[in-house]
């Protein structure tokens, strides 16, 4: 576990207007990132409050140490400096905040290394080489289970082995990229054969995202005691997911291109540093379930491996006056913690490399407003919601915006949070529709 230090001092200030209590960039977060500012090409940056530090024109007045940490930190992607590990990430972490600290000189040269956060282009931090979706999410597989096969919600295995897929990293875009909606093979209820059509059951699905720093050997697995060293920070992930498509092709390999055309990500990836006050016990696991196999199992992860992460979906559309929170889980409600998922999936000698991306999958809480997805809100569409403005959804509409946020709280440390994982739906192709 990440130790704390003077980096987490929640009475630490910061010169940076705005800063101070922001409500997910503080001083105590400074998450990396990849920006271009207006007219600029894209580079390594730092979030903080508003604003982003441009981690090229300071790179030389951060010290040796952070310099040389940040030399493979490139406009192309974070993945080398992801694959140093912890030592350079912390090297940098302490010299930025010491940049950033009430009194320090920098603050008169302002205007020469921030730029407005609101008029620069985020891009994804990493390049993505593979992408995994885990579906760790106990209540989310219960509740789905539930939809389907109400007597035997959870399959057999779903308890003794993280259960997970290989993603497209190909469709992994930044938040603000809109969503165009999918068209796709369906086999509707009433009908005797399928057809070809744009999606009618749009959704989305909650999940945090997990970016891999130092990856693995081809053949040799990575040893759970020692998994939490190759994960290089967190973010927030929407895997938007076309049911209906799914429906009709998950038997029997599971999703394909249901999934394929769109999985958002917001654009910072929060370190294991920053979120070192954050940690948590795992929830215990009843006494009738199974206890995982050796390889899966480390006392210390069980006591720390959890994140104390509060979780929120928000809708906007074209009409609602005002952003309508749809639900709140937790990052605790996970099955499986981060650490067991690398474990896994490195037990039979898969490599993961820097700037690889696992999906935790969906997170729901047990209440009915703690849900993941809209599948789950509306009973797969049964029982529509009902918005403010008269409006009514069963799944997503043309127009429609989901906003992904999340925040890691503690009594006696400053909040810190993601940022948001944000995309709208836009209209099928007209082609699909002749």
């Amino acid at each position: 576990m990440t130790p704390l230090d003077e980096t987490h001092d929640p009475d630490r200030k910061s010169w940076v207007p705005g800063a101070d209590a922001h409500p997910h960039f503080p001083i105590q977060n400074l998450p990396f990132g990849i920006f271009a500012p207006p007219g600029g090409i894209p580079r390594p940056g730092i979030a903080i409050g508003d604003h982003i530090l441009d981690l090229r024109a300071v790179r030389h007045a951060l010290g040796p140490q952070a310099e040389r940490a940040l030399a493979p930190a490139t406009g192309e992607g974070l993945n080398d400096f992801l694959a140093q590990g912890a030592a350079a990430r912390r090297a940098v972490r302490h010299a930025v905040a010491t940049l950033l600290t009430r009194g320090n000189p920098a603050e008169h040269h302002a205007a020469q290394i921030l730029h407005p956060a609101a008029g620069c282009t985020l891009h994804l931090p990493a390049t993505i080489g593979d992408y995994t979706d885990f579906y760790a999410g106990l209540h989310h597989a219960t509740a789905v289970g539930k939809l389907f096969r109400p007597d035997n919600p959870l399959l057999p295995n779903y308890k003794h082995i993280p259960i997970g897929y290989h993603g497209r990293a190909s469709s992994v875009v930044v938040s603000g990229t809109p969503v165009r909606r999918p068209a796709g093979q369906q086999k509707r209820p009433d009908s005797p054969a399928p057809d070809f059509a744009p999606s009618q059951r749009l959704d989305y699905e909650l999940e945090l995202a997990i970016w891999i720093g130092p990856g693995n050997e081809l053949g040799h697995p990575i040893p759970i005691e020692e998994a939490a060293a190759h994960i290089a920070g967190y973010a927030l992930l929407n895997d938007w997911s076309a049911r209906d498509l799914q429906a009709w092709e998950y038997q029997p390999l599971g999703p394909f291109l249901a999934k394929s055309f769109a999985t958002a990500l917001s654009p910072w990836i929060i370190t294991p540093e920053a979120l070192a006050p954050f940690h948590a016990p795992q929830p215990p696991r009843p006494a009738s379930d199974p206890h995982p196999l050796p390889y899966l199992w480390n006392d210390s992860d069980q006591q720390t491996g959890a994140l104390a992460l509060r979780l929120q979906t928000w809708l906007r559309t074209k009409t609602l006056e005002n952003p309508l929170q749809l639900a709140e889980s937790h990052a605790t409600d996970l099955y499986w913690t981060p650490a067991q998922l690398i474990a896994h999936h490195t037990s039979n000698g898969c490599n993961l490399r820097p700037g690889d991306l696992l999906g935790t999958g969906t997170i729901s809480g047990p209440a009915p407003n703690q849900a993941g997805s809209l599948l789950e809100l509306t009973q797969g569409g049964k029982n529509p919601l009902s918005l403010p403005n008269g409006e009514t959804r069963r799944f997503l509409e043309d127009g429609d915006e989901i906003a992904l946020l999340a925040f890691a709280e503690r009594a006696g440390f400053a909040t810190i949070g993601f940022g948001e994982c944000a995309g709208v739906v836009e209209a099928p192709q007209e082609r699909v529709l002749s």
